[in-house]
C-alpha cells in the first residue's frame, strides 16, 4: 500500500523546502538541491541546443534555486561540459555542485557517428570520438579534460558511466581511483552512474562509493530501483540521485513522439502513460508533475535530475516540480493498477 507516513510529504516533489531544498550525498557531506539540472540536453540530446539557449537554461535554473548540475563527457563528446562551463562562470563557486563521469574519454574523430553508435542519441556534437576507459590512468585523464572543459579547478561529484560491460576494470581500477581523488580532497563524493539496478546494487554492495546515480529505473513505468537498491542504498547509507523520471519523454507528453529509454516508446507504453495521464487529470495534476514526485518520495532520493534545454522548460519543470501532489492520487493509482511494484520502507 502507498503509505501517507513518508519521510517525505506530497508537495514540493514531496521534499521538504521543495526544488530548492537541500539534501546531502550520502555521508560525504556535499549537498544538493532536490531538483538537479541534468545536462545531457545541454549536449543536443535528440535534438541540438544552441549555445545561447544552453546558457540561458542554466541561468534561469539558478535563478529558480537550483544549485545542483549534473554532466559527463559523453553528452555531445564535451559540449555539455563546456556549455555548463560558460553558463556557470562567474557565479559563486562554494553556492553550486558540479557532477560529471568517468569512463568515456573523447577523441579526435570524424564529424559523424555511425547510427546506433555510442552517443548516436546525441546531435550537434564536435567531431570527437568516445573512447571507453575504465582504467586508472583513464579516469585521471578524463577528470583533467573535463576540469579544462568545465573551466573548474575540482568538481563536486565523480560517477563511474555506464561500465554495463567493464565491471571487472570499473571496480578494480575506476573505483580505486575515485577513492584516492577523494581521499586527496579532489572531489566530495563519488558514485556510479547507469541506466540499469544490478550492478550499481553491486556497486553499492562491494565498493565505498557515496552516491548512485539511477536514470530510468525510478519511474511511474519501471519500479525496478525501488524493489532492492533503494532499501539496500539505505542500509549502507548511500544516497540516490533519480534521473529519468520521464523515462525519456513519454511520461512527459505520452501524445507527441514519445521516447521511451532513449528511443520511440512502444504503443503498450504508450497506452500505460496515457492511462497514467488520465487518473493524474482527474485529481488536476499533470502527468510530469506526479512522474517527478514518484521517486522523490523514497527517503534514499537525494535529489531528482531533470534533462532541461532553455528557460522556457526550465520555468515549467520549475513548476511541475513545485505541485502538491494529493494522496488520494497514488491511492487511486494503486488501486486502478498502474503503481509499479516495488519493496521500500515507506511502504506499509
Amino acid at each position: 500500500m502507498v503509505d501517507e507516513t513518508s519521510a517525505h510529504d506530497d508537495s514540493s516533489l514531496a521534499l521538504p523546502g521543495g526544488p530548492a531544498g537541500r539534501a546531502l550525498l550520502g555521508r560525504s557531506g556535499v549537498p544538493v538541491t532536490r531538483l538537479g539540472f541534468g545536462g545531457a540536453a545541454l549536449g543536443g540530446l535528440f535534438r541540438p541546443v544552441t549555445a545561447d539557449d544552453a546558457v540561458a537554461a542554466v541561468r534561469a535554473a539558478w535563478d529558480a534555486g537550483v544549485r545542483y548540475f549534473d554532466t559527463a563527457p559523453h553528452y555531445g563528446a564535451g559540449l555539455s561540459e563546456e556549455r555548463l562551463g560558460a553558463a556557470l562562470r562567474g557565479l559563486p563557486r562554494r553556492e553550486f555542485t558540479v557532477s560529471t563521469k568517468v569512463g568515456r574519454l573523447l577523441a579526435d574523430g570524424p564529424g559523424g557517428l555511425p547510427p546506433g553508435g555510442d552517443g548516436a542519441e546525441f546531435t550537434g556534437a564536435p567531431g570527437r570520438l568516445r573512447v571507453r576507459d575504465y582504467s586508472r590512468d583513464g579516469v585521471l585523464r578524463s577528470v583533467e579534460a573535463s576540469l579544462r572543459r568545465l573551466g573548474l579547478d575540482r568538481v563536486d561529484v565523480l560517477y563511474v558511466h555506464d561500465p554495463d560491460e567493464h565491471w571487472a576494470q570499473a571496480a578494480g581500477e575506476a573505483f580505486p581511483a575515485l577513492a584516492r581523488l577523494r581521499d586527496e580532497g579532489v572531489v566530495g563524493a563519488i558514485g556510479a552512474g547507469m541506466n540499469q539496478t544490478a550492478m550499481l546494487a553491486r556497486f553499492v554492495a562491494e565498493t565505498d562509493l557515496d552516491v548512485v546515480l539511477c536514470a530510468g529505473r525510478c519511474s511511474l513505468l519501471d519500479g525496478g530501483a525501488q524493489q532492492g537498491l533503494f532499501p539496500l542504498c539505505e542500509r549502507r547509507g548511500v544516497a540516490v540521485v533519480a534521473a529519468g523520471a520521464f523515462n525519456s519523454g513519454v511520461l512527459a507528453d505520452p501524445d507527441t513522439d514519445p521516447r521511451y529509454d532513449y528511443a520511440r516508446a512502444p504503443a503498450p507504453t504508450v497506452a500505460r502513460a496515457r492511462r497514467l495521464a488520465a487518473v493524474c487529470e482527474r485529481h488536476g495534476v499533470p502527468l510530469p508533475a506526479a512522474a517527478l514526485a514518484w521517486p522523490a518520495r523514497h527517503p534514499a532520493v537525494a535529489s531528482v535530475l531533470v534533462g532541461m534545454r532553455s528557460a522556457d522548460e526550465v520555468g515549467a519543470d520549475v513548476a511541475l516540480a513545485g505541485t502538491r501532489i494529493p494522496p488520494e492520487l497514488w491511492r487511486d493509482l494503486e488501486s486502478a493498477g498502474l503503481l509499479p511494484g516495488r519493496s521500500s520502507s515507506h511502504e506499509a
